[in-house]
This record gives C-alpha cells, structure tokens and sequence, in this order.
C-alpha cells in the first residue's frame, strides 16, 4: 500500500525513475512519449544537462537564505533578464518567486489590492475574469477561476469574483461574425461589468493570453486584447495576465502577450519557467505598479518563506539562457506549424473532434459527440480520460480535460510537447493521439 496521498486513491500508478529528451522512463522499462509536459511544464525534455548542473552547483554552493534580510544573485539576474524581455510598456518592473502558479495568483490579487490601497482608492475590491477559466487551486485563485466543476465542492469558502465570457469562437462566435467583431463584442463585456458594478469599484481584471486548461489553448480574437487594455486604462482596473501555462515561450514568444501587442500591469508565470526542474513561479509586476507602492508605504504586503530561493531562480535563469542560446522559440514555431497541420489533416473531418486549435506547441482538439451540433458527450462517459488511456497503452502521455463546453461536459485533449522535440516525435504524437480518440470515441 501506498501511504503517498495521490491524486486518484484508488489507482496504482507505474513509478518514473527517470527521463531521456522528451520520453518518461518508468521502473519497469517502458518509455513514454511525454506530448504535455505534465501541464505543458517540461518545455526543455527531462534530461537538459546545463539546467542540471546550474542547479547542483548551486545546491553544492548554497541552497537557502531567508528574503526578510538577502538576495541572491540568481535572483537578481533572473529578474534583469524577465523585465528585460517583458511585452513593451512594462517599463522597469520587478519580480517576486515562489512556488507554484497557484501561490502566484494569490500574490497577484494581494499585489492588485495593495496597488489601490496605496493609491488611496481601497473602494475597488471586485475581481473580474473570464468563464470558463482556470487560475490555481488554491482558494483565491479557484475564486477567480470560471470553471463549475472545479469550484462546485468550495464554493462556499470563495471570495465573490465575477466573470465574463472567455473568447471562445467555436461556441460562441456567431454565424457571418468577422474575427475582429467577436473580438471587440467580446471585449466590450468588459466594460459592461464594469459599470454594473460601479467604474470606481473593480480592482483587476484577469486572463490569460491563451487559454490553457479549461478551455483547451484558445487563442484571442484579433483585437480583442487591445480592447481589453483600453477599457482597462480608461476604468483605473489592473490587467492581471495569467501566464503560468502560456508564458515562457510555449505559444512562440517569450511571454504570449508580445503577440498582442499590449503590456500587463501584473504578469504571472510558472511551469515553463522552470520547466520541471524546480519548483518555480513568478510575479512580474510593472513599473506603474512598482512605482504606486514605492510612493505609498515602500513595502511588499506579502511574503513566503522560500520567496527567491536560490536553487530556484538558478534553475530557472539556465532555463531562459537554454531557450534564448538555442533559439528555441524559432524551433516552437516551426514544430508548432507541424503540430498544427499534422493534426488538420488527420483529425480535421473526425467525425468526433470539433474544433482543433492552438498557437506555438500548445494545441487542443476539443472532442464531441456530434459535430453538425456540437453536443458534448456526456460527462459521465469521460471520454477525455479514455483518450488519455488509450495513449498512455500506446507510449504517449496527453492531457485530458473535462468542462469546456458548459463548466462540467465538454472534453479536450491538450497538447505541449517539449520545445526540443524533434519532427519525427511529433509525428508520432499526431498518430497516436488520432488512434486514441478513434479508440474511445468507438
């Protein structure tokens, strides 16, 4: 009997004991073709060997010093090369570590609240997100999150957040609507929640540039995130920019945003930021944020005990230095259009995937019961959990999610190969992922 915690109680899960390039390796010699990263987290493979070496040096130099009184230079030079490939408009912003993308949301949310108490504006306390959306697992960050099936057991132990429609244009995009005018309808909700709570009265507004989990690496509409700032500016709300599955080069650009064209007041990261290394998240804030709080009180209100650890931000820094010495993000491009048109071409006339979309190596076929009406099947089959089965007997590891369609039925797949993962690696994905659904969906 297993006396570690898990995930499912009642599964017997095979042990990994170790990794080469972008396969799993588990105790009885099975390799798995690893095409999700866990949750697009291991961007670099599992065996990179400068990232395991600036991470025992490190250990074998020092491994923790409390942030109350030190830096370290890990620290430092990690968020010297963020801020510096930060969207434009940032300004000369900072960062803060810690542990997870969930504690990165809730520092996030303090960090919102701080920048208007500091103002002399503590009125605007409400939250407002998107539905369906996914930002953390820890109370405040399920709050914000617009996902039912998720939220459903806490509800009653969460803040009050509100939520507008997420882009999503299979499902909602109307007949004859151009791109740009679902962008904007969908934009203009924005404002419209705004003022029903009163324009003086919200504190942020937070999304990620593409949508990763609960909706399946959906991409904004054309101008919809211009919009988005503009409403934003004009209302004195903060952008909140989740970028804990998007960010760190999975879409094509360091952080998802660039290819917006705006800046967010306050960025989030995580997963691709350590790529699996090491436990790491992050919270970039902007100069405008930077300089409300320097003006105010000068302090940080929030604080965790292994904030900046140095093993961490070592880690992490020889992540970033792996993506920018070997041009990854071009590779992220170039795999990505494979990705993108391998899976057109064998499941853009499935009988059960209704929509496949994505940007970069982050792409999702949504699967459905019907494609003339675009029925969900129904929850109770977990037809995601059975493409993810079907894989897995097949040496191939994908992510199955449930929720898109409603917040409880509506199943994807997610896929977020590693940035290093060669042609022929990617073919096999396609392959076994279209024999997996045609598994499950039969």
């Amino acid at each position: 009997m297993s006396h570690v915690l898990h995930r499912n109680l009642m599964a017997s899960q095979p042990s990994i004991v170790g990794g080469e390039g972008a396969y799993l390796i588990d105790d009885a010699g099975n390799r798995y073709l690893d095409a999700c990263g866990g949750a697009a987290v291991s961007s670099l493979g599992h065996d990179n060997p400068a990232v395991r070496k600036a991470i025992c040096d490190q250990v074998n130099t020092l491994a923790f010093a409390h942030t109350g009184l030190f830096t370290n230079q890990w620290a430092e030079e990690l968020s010297d090369f963020l801020v510096a490939h930060a969207p434009k408009g940032t300004g000369e912003g900072r960062v803060m570590y810690l542990g997870s993308g969930s504690e990165a949301m809730e520092a996030a949310l303090k960090l919102a609240r701080q920048y208007h108490v500091e103002r002399g504006e503590p009125q605007r306390a409400h939250i407002i997100a998107r539905a369906p959306s996914y930002h953390g697992n820890t109370l405040g960050a399920l709050a914000v999150s617009g996902h039912a099936g998720r939220r459903a057991p806490f509800d009653p132990l969460l803040i009050q957040t509100h939520h507008i429609d997420a882009t999503y244009g299979y499902r909602l995009r109307e007949d004859g609507e151009t791109e740009e005018a679902f962008g904007l309808r969908m934009a203009n909700q924005l404002e419209q929640k705004i003022l029903d709570l009163g324009k003086d009265s919200v504190c942020a507004f937070v999304a990620e540039p593409v949508v990763g989990a609960s909706l399946g690496t959906q991409p904004a509409p054309k101008g919809y995130f211009t919009r988005i700032r503009e409403i934003c500016d004009s209302y004195g709300v903060l952008y909140i920019a989740d970028e804990v599955m998007c960010g760190m080069g999975r879409t094509g650009s360091l952080f998802a945003l660039e290819q917006e064209g705006i800046c967010a007041d306050i960025t989030t990261m995580a997963k691709g930021l350590g790529a699996g290394y090491q436990p790491i998240a992050a919270v970039m804030a902007s100069q405008k944020v930077c300089d409300a709080i320097t003006a105010g009180s000068g302090k940080l209100w929030n604080g965790h005990t292994y904030m900046s650890h140095a093993v961490a931000t070592a880690g992490a820094l020889a992540v970033m230095k792996e993506i920018q010495s070997n041009d990854l993000l071009s590779a992220v491009k170039t795999l990505g259009t494979q990705l993108e048109e391998g899976l057109r071409a064998r499941l853009g006339q499935h009988a059960h995937v209704g929509d496949i979309r994505g940007r970069g190596l982050f792409w999702t076929a949504e699967i459905v019961a019907d494609r003339a009406t675009k029925e969900p099947f129904d929850v109770s089959r977990n037809i995601a959990g059975k493409v993810q089965q079907a894989a897995l007997s097949a040496g191939m590891i994908c992510y199955p999610a449930q929720g898109c369609a409603d917040g409880t039925a509506g199943d994807h797949i997610l896929l977020a190969p590693c940035f290093t993962s060669s042609p022929e690696e990617i073919d096999i994905i396609v392959d076994a992922l279209a024999n997996a659904i045609d598994q499950a969906t039969t």
